[in-house]
């Protein structure tokens, strides 16, 4: 790959920072104490006050355990609070990633959350309260008190994945010492209708009930589309002693959807316009179901003002069931009235089971102040999955053409292109049947070193024993292998005041051979070592105020893949490829009635392969992104939203034959609180009805973006 353009810039980023930093050191290295002395860096503690229960920004990271404030950490975050969820009226992971700089969406087949993390598409490196939530579906925001979107490796805390950043969401709690009931109800011009219910009752000084529950009845612009979601969470708080808390929750979900899987590209390589109203899907058989119980314990005791320790148990049930038609093959040139279709059935099961332990400490020796994090933690997967190839009776395999005019399939059968009836049976043609046990056994360690006054330290690394045992069933094969790895974590945070911080930092991570999704390690797959990402990272994060902040970032991911060498394939060849990039956002309050959150990035990469650079561009990275939303509170009871998306246009494939265009979307909200406890809002999506394609998940399938709708929403409290 050529460097010589980025690193350059790169480089250039964090010699503007030392610089930067070195003059307000000078400025401020003389700062004395009450006693005429120069004051020693004191760590921040360990409980930092978070947000308030209605504030759009919070000021503290939950996924790393130790509770760190934004400033001191050495990374790229954005994290979106309950209420600003609401006030936006976001309704999806992606529509969360679609107003952060350094991720976007990808279609994730119509089926699961997808996300694009600095160019690294995704489909496993979610958490929930820090443990991996790593099956494929499209997560609920019901019950959900923040998310958090971590862009980088993150290794050290969250273990194999999370190559390009993780995702994670913390969830709510019963609160001891609350009494609350809340409901929110909305419904779109779609015909899209929820219903969401939020009850918090302390029962005792030292015990509290909370109930979240939802409905999702689904509906969009596009034909035969439809959806229920049903969600129930109860947990439970109960303070054994001063020092001791207990939490319990379980999670039951059962989901159900249409799966459509877009539009075809034409000879231009972008989305056939033409096509936008067309459903190429099965009217009756594109669908996915879900059914989930999600058990949880956890217990934190603090044995002194300076130490804690936490730990969880997690146990998970998913039994997930997809299948779909979709478009295979489309020649606009040849045939511009074909279509090819292809389709599966896939059926998963899986139970995840996490044990894990932290010990947390704050404590001086000499002039240093230290944060400690020593934690292990076991994770065991059994998943189960099969698929079977939709299988045509008239061609005798997988794929059958049919025309674009008047196109219907509907019980898995349809009229070919040829004007005869083909039917699908999908028991017939087996791919893949295998049973997968996983067992993690990991180990990590972090010291926040405060070296003076100014200068944090962050050292840290994390060992993990993966080992993997993969059984065909459909052959009789059996393959497993074991890697262990150690993923390294260094950062530096310089401080010169105490609302400025700049960094630098240096992380790691892997992935198995065996795949996000523990597929296979059929071929040669059981014999390569994974594959390594390593993350370099420089910033600045400013708090103008205690509640605005700027943040700006520049960083460089690089790849590292073993293969097997083209020439001689008992010879293995090492592969690296990088993505660089840099990030700027600004969040929280201008003034007491203007909130704002922004955001831009920019990511430029190229592909490589055993020659070297291929000279294309990594499938799914947008040169430039932007995003910005405001909140304006015109009165104290009347309020205004409005927020710009911007995407550059992007690669769908890595043969850059064909993109998704650059588009803008407008979104705008208002929204009137009837009395304190009532509150009605409007939020309009896509105000100017532009055409745009927000992802893809491959050549031929483009998912069509919604033209303007409205949401009408009834908030309440009791």
């Amino acid at each position: 790959m050529n460097k010589s353009h980025y690193p350059k810039t790169l480089n250039a980023a964090a010699w503007s920072l030392a610089l930067s930093a070195s003059a307000l050191h000078a400025q401020t290295s003389g700062t004395a104490g009450p006693d005429g002395t120069e004051d020693d860096r004191k760590l921040d503690p360990l409980v930092v006050q978070g947000e308030s229960p209605a504030s759009n920004v919070s000021n503290e990271v939950d996924a790393f355990k130790t509770q760190t404030p934004i400033r001191d950490v050495p990374q790229s975050l954005t994290i979106f609070t309950n209420e600003q969820i609401k006030k936006q009226a976001i309704f999806s992971l992606g529509d969360i990633v679609d107003y952060t700089p350094g991720v976007n969406t990808s279609q994730g087949e119509g089926h699961r959350d997808s996300i694009v993390f600095r160019g690294v598409r995704s489909t496993a490196d979610f958490f929930a309260d820090g443990v991996r939530d790593d099956v494929q579906y499209y997560r609920p925001l019901y019950n959900i008190e923040k998310v958090e979107i971590l862009r980088g490796p993150s290794a050290l805390y969250f273990g194999r994945g999370g190559t390009g950043g993780v995702l994670n969401r913390v969830m709510k709690k019963a609160e001891i010492g609350e009494q609350f009931n809340e409901y929110e109800t909305s419904i779109d011009t779609f015909g899209q209708y929820t219903l969401q219910f939020d009850t918090n009752q302390s029962f005792a000084d030292n015990a509290a009930f909370r109930l979240n529950f939802h409905y999702d009845d689904l509906a969009n612009h596009r034909d035969h589309y439809y959806g229920e979601r049903f969600g129930i969470n109860p947990t439970l708080t109960y303070k054994v002693s001063d020092a001791t808390t207990l939490r319990f929750s379980y999670e039951y979900m059962d989901h159900e959807r249409f799966i459509d899987r877009g539009i075809p590209t034409g000879a231009d390589g972008r989305p056939v316009s033409s096509f936008g109203d067309i459903v190429f899907g099965d009217s009756k058989l594109n669908y996915s179901t879900l059914e989930a119980h999600i058990l949880r314990f956890d217990v934190e005791h603090e044995f002194s003002d300076a130490w804690k320790a936490t730990g969880t148990v997690s146990y998970g049930e998913y039994d997930k069931f997809y299948q779909n038609f979709y478009v295979s093959g489309y020649d606009e040139a040849a045939t511009p009235d074909e279509v090819t279709l292809d389709g599966y059935a896939d059926q998963t099961t899986r139970r995840n089971f996490v044990l894990s332990g932290n010990l947390i400490g704050e404590f001086e020796t000499g002039n240093f102040g230290h944060k400690l994090l020593l934690g292990a933690e076991f994770n065991h997967t059994s998943s189960d999955q099969n698929r079977f190839n939709s299988f045509w009776d008239t061609t005798m395999d997988d794929n059958e053409v049919f025309s674009v005019n008047n196109f219907r399939l509907s019980g898995g059968s349809g009229f070919n292109s040829n004007g005869i009836l083909a039917t699908n049976n999908f028991n017939t043609d087996l791919a893949d049947d295998t049973r997968v046990d996983i067992d993690v056994y990991s180990f990590y360690l972090q010291d926040e070193i405060a070296l003076n006054r100014c200068w944090d330290l962050v050292l840290g690394a994390r060992f993990d024993s993966f080992e993997i045992d993969v059984f065909n069933a459909d052959n009789g094969e059996r393959r497993s292998r074991r890697d262990q790895e150690v993923s390294p974590r260094l950062g530096l945070v310089y401080k010169p005041l105490d609302n400025l911080s700049f960094y630098g930092s240096y992380s790691e991570t892997f992935e198995p051979r065996s795949g996000e999704q523990y597929a296979n390690i059929n071929g040669d797959n059981d014999r390569l070592d994974p594959n390594t990402f390593t993350n370099l990272e420089v910033g600045v994060k400013w708090d103008i105020r205690d509640n605005l902040s700027f943040t700006l970032s520049a960083f460089e991911i690089e790849r590292s893949s073993q293969e097997v060498s083209d020439l001689d394939a008992s010879q293995f060849v090492t592969v690296d490829s990088d993505i660089t990039g840099f990030e700027a956002q600004i969040r929280g309050q201008v003034t007491d009635r203007w909130f704002i959150s922004a955001g831009y990035s920019y990511l430029d990469g190229e592909q490589v392969d055993q020659d070297g650079d291929t000279g294309l561009r990594p499938r799914e990275l947008p040169r430039h992104t932007f995003s910005v939303w405001n909140n304006y509170q015109v009165t104290d009871k009347f309020g205004l939203g409005l927020g710009v998306i911007y995407q550059d246009e992007s690669f769908i494939d890595n043969g850059n034959n064909a993109e998704l265009p650059s588009y803008v979307r407008v979104d705008a909200a208002a929204y009137y609180d009837i009395s304190e406890n009532f509150r009605v809002q409007l939020n309009v999506e896509n105000v100017f009805d532009t055409d745009y394609y927000p992802n893809a998940h491959s050549t031929h399938q483009v998912t069509v973006g919604a033209p303007i709708h409205a949401r009408l929403g009834f908030t309440g409290r009791f």
